[in-house]
């Protein structure tokens, strides 16, 4: 298997961030990106899509759309829409019409901001998921980058702290998503996890003093999606297209904070006696199975089944652990970062029947 490394959920001057297509895929080229995602607020762009290239270096942009209903009030409810071809934005005011709409039309959906509370601060109103009556979404995005602004800016002061030293500012999933991951997996639904960089390239100025507020490079080299494909890219973006979404929908995939170091060969796999799963597959237990984790480097690895930690390794590159009992595994990867302990991994599950 490849390993593709994509950001995805990010805005250009079509929406509210400050750059253009091409701003983007520079960025996303200079990062050393195998593909970026752009998602406008409800406004599907045409045109953009293809290779960026530099010398031998490349980088594949894509579009997609971030939908909500712009008529409500706060606007809750944002649904990240990738590969669906057309403007889906009319059926936003029903999320579940919209995601029925998006699977018509052979798309992926991402439920977004699944926790993203008020912060009076900077006068942001919480804009988090609230209907949770919907069913047949893709998954869900279980970091976002720009969401965390709002979680630990809890004074000004903080906020103009993460500001001039963005490094901090990224600690991990809020314990509030991975506990509704873990619900919705529990209930017997395939859930994919993503990794969003809600990247925006903000201006602005306070006084003679002006910045770009978490420049798109920031973010690119942040919070990122690995995923594991049966090939590298071609260079034939319809074909490479194609495989990148492939492996989001099966979940052959785990999000990652590569700021601390780099996340590249991570695996998370099962071994039956006739069967071997990724990331994203199922596999029979009956005649047990071994879960192998392999880490880019010694650091605290925890086993998560149906939703509780049963395993945690401290001092190991290689982490095995066999069972016969069905459940749902999944493993989330921690290290220390600039004083503090931070998320680094967090895989899809394996599903155990």
């Amino acid at each position: 298997m490849e390993e593709l490394i994509v950001s995805l959920h990010m805005h250009t001057n079509y929406s509210d961030g400050s750059g253009s297509h091409r701003d983007i895929a520079m960025a996303a080229l200079k990062s050393g990106l195998d593909a970026a995602i752009v998602t406008d607020h409800n406004v599907y762009v045409t045109g953009p899509e293809g290779y960026t290239r530099d010398g031998q270096k490349r980088t594949l942009l894509l579009i997609g759309e971030e939908i909500h209903d712009q008529a409500r009030s706060p606007q809750k409810n944002h649904l990240l829409v990738f590969n669906a071809r057309r403007e889906l934005a009319n059926f936003a005011p029903d999320p579940q019409i919209l995601i029925n709409q998006v699977k018509q039309a052979g798309g992926l959906s991402f439920i977004a901001h699944l926790y993203d509370p008020a912060c009076p601060p900077i006068k942001e109103v919480d804009i988090s998921w609230v209907d949770w009556q919907v069913f047949g979404f893709t998954g869900i995005e279980l970091w976002n980058s720009f969401s965390e602004l709002k979680i630990q800016g809890k004074t000004y002061l903080h906020i103009l702290f993460y500001v001039f030293f963005p490094n901090f500012l990224n600690h991990a999933p809020p314990p509030q998503i991975l506990a509704k991951w873990d619900e919705l997996l529990n209930s017997g639904q395939r859930i994919v996890a993503v990794g969003g960089a809600d990247a925006h390239a903000l201006h602005v100025s306070a006084g003679p003093i002006k910045r770009v507020v978490f420049p798109y490079e920031f973010h690119f080299k942040g919070i990122t999606n690995h995923l594991l494909t049966p090939t590298g890219l071609s260079g034939d973006m319809e074909k490479d297209k194609k495989m990148i979404y492939e492996a989001f929908e099966k979940g052959h995939s785990f999000v990652s904070f590569d700021a601390p170091a780099a996340t590249r060969g991570f695996r998370f796999t099962a071994q039956g006696r006739e069967q071997t799963a990724l990331m994203g597959d199922e596999i029979n237990v009956r005649d047990g199975v071994t879960l192998n984790i392999n880490l880019p480097e010694i650091t605290e690895c925890r086993l998560v089944k149906d939703g509780q930690v049963i395993k945690t390794w401290n001092n190991r590159e290689t982490c095995t652990h066999i069972t016969n009992l069905p459940g749902v595994y999944r493993v989330e990867v921690y290290r220390k970062h600039l004083g503090a302990r931070r998320g680094w991994i967090f895989s899809n599950p394996i599903y155990c029947r």
